[in-house]
């Protein structure tokens, strides 16, 4: 573990116009790729921009969208503010459908809004019950955490391919996926709520998932920042020697630390089960576990830089979605670039552009 990076720059700086040059960078380098396949980058940008914010179900989807990788991208971020490097967002919220999933279904005839604090109970548990090894082994044996996680989200795929294939796939189907939960235990969607306030709005996958992402956001900065348990986990991601010499239990906070970040990977599991799907699916997490790692180093491991983050890739993949329908020639393919670039220029490249940054803000002598 090491300590976070010390920043000569003015607040605004670091928080602000460091990202943006970041994500400017990689729109940059996009719009070059997409020049040299022979379109128009410009058109290929407005595309983006209104198949992500142009219209109410685009909305919908992007909000979608960036609702689970609120949850993974505070996930990664609990773990970093300890000094761990939690990569295994995606088999915690993989093994955590699981157990939305037996809630789901072993619960038919109760209301949603019963069950619903139940299968978060569920998703909890199973996302930090697979993170508590991994959180174990680096307190106690010293097993690196990246290593581990990395290995137990292989150990997710398998055991729920087992799971889905031979235990809880529905009858006389051959799809590896569950039987359909019952439709009194599905999440209102955001079509419900506005009818239920007179609105007149088209179907789409948003859900009452977005409002409890917010809700958990503002949770876990009031953790972080304003409790003593918060000030603990931050002082060992900053000083471990310095926490053990205060006399902290640095085993156990690391192990609170991965418990802590398994089960914000988890609650993804109600947006995307419980909410969208309605059914256990081979590979419902579809990645993102790992997108959150890019959202939480984009947003600076804060809720409110994670949110903003969580909603631009939101938009990289609801725009990307029309942008492929739109243009045949940006292949699918071709937007995992996009979305990779901004990736490799907001996470490992972050740095780029620091260092001119400083030298221009750096204070002059008198």
């Amino acid at each position: 573990m090491s300590a976070p990076r010390l920043t000569s720059l003015p607040r605004w700086v670091d928080l602000g116009l460091l990202p943006f040059l970041n994500l400017s960078a990689a729109l940059i380098v996009s719009g070059l790729v997409i020049a040299l396949i022979g379109e128009n980058p410009f058109e290929a940008l407005v595309i983006l921009v209104n198949g992500a914010v142009g219209y109410q179900e685009a909305i919908g989807y992007t909000l979608h969208y960036a609702t689970n990788f609120m949850f993974t991208g505070l996930a990664v971020a609990v773990a970093f503010h300890a000094g761990l490097f939690n990569i295994g967002g995606e088999g915690q919220a993989y093994v955590a459908g699981l157990g939305v999933a037996l809630v789901c279904l072993g619960l038919p005839g109760w209301p949603w809004w019963a069950v619903l604090p139940l299968a978060m109970i569920a998703a909890i548990t199973c996302g930090a019950a697979w993170a508590i090894i991994p959180g174990y082994l680096q307190a106690a044996r010293g097993s690196h955490v990246v290593v581990t996680t990395i290995m137990f989200n292989f150990l997710a795929t398998a055991f729920m391919t087992w799971m889905l294939v031979d235990v809880i796939r529905a009858d006389g189907q051959q799809a590896p996926q569950s039987a359909a939960f019952p439709p009194s235990t599905h999440l209102p969607t955001i079509q419900d709520m506005g009818a239920f306030l007179g609105l007149d709005l088209p179907r789409m996958p948003l859900n009452l998932g977005f409002f409890l992402a917010i809700l958990t956001a503002i949770l876990v900065y009031l953790y972080i920042w304003h409790t003593r348990w918060g000030y603990e986990l931050r002082t060992v991601g900053t000083n471990e020697t310095a926490a053990v010499y205060a006399g902290m239990p640095v085993p156990r906070l690391i192990i609170v630390a991965m418990v802590i970040s398994g089960a914000l990977a988890g609650l993804s599991a109600i947006n995307e089960v419980m909410g969208v799907q309605h059914r256990l699916v081979m590979n419902w997490t579809g990645g993102v576990g790992y997108v959150g790692i890019a959202v939480a180093l984009m947003g600076r491991n804060h809720p409110v830089g994670i949110a903003l983050s969580a909603l631009l890739f939101g938009a990289l993949y609801q725009g990307g979605s029309d942008l492929a329908f739109e243009i045949p020639a940006i292949t699918r393919e071709m937007i995992v670039v996009i979305q990779g670039l901004v990736i490799l220029f907001c996470g490992a490249l972050e740095n780029l552009f620091r260092a001119p940054l400083e030298a221009y803000f750096k204070p002059k002598s008198a």
